[in-house]
């Protein structure tokens, strides 16, 4: 999956950010094909001073429109999504944290090859 918001900023940054209240965040989409239905997000960064509505509100209409149609579990997992999208996503900052940390370690400048 992709992480967006994370643009430029070093694990350093991202730490700091974490301790001052941001965090990762899915938000689930039910994307139903007749009686197939297909579940998943992007990872959101949100900062410690921003909201998540912005990026809630994309994936609200995408599931009203798109969620209903896989009967009978379909309205299920839409209602699911819906109660997420209000509660400000799912949040998954300790494994996405712990998944950044080992696959971008830290610069230790006095370690030399």
């Amino acid at each position: 999956m992709k992480t967006n918001n994370i643009e430029g900023l070093t694990m350093f940054e991202i730490n700091v950010l974490v301790q001052q209240g941001g965090r990762f965040v899915i938000f689930p989409n039910t994307i139903s094909k007749l009686m197939k239905k297909f579940k998943g997000s992007n990872i959101y960064f949100v900062r410690p001073e921003e909201k998540t509505f912005k990026y809630a509100l994309k994936h609200f209409f995408k599931n009203l429109a798109l969620g209903w149609k896989a009967f009978p579990w379909g309205p299920v997992y839409v209602i699911k999504s819906f109660y997420f999208l209000i509660k400000g996503g799912k949040d998954y900052t300790q494994i996405i944290l712990a998944e950044l940390n080992k696959n971008n370690p830290v610069y230790n400048p006095e370690f030399t090859i």
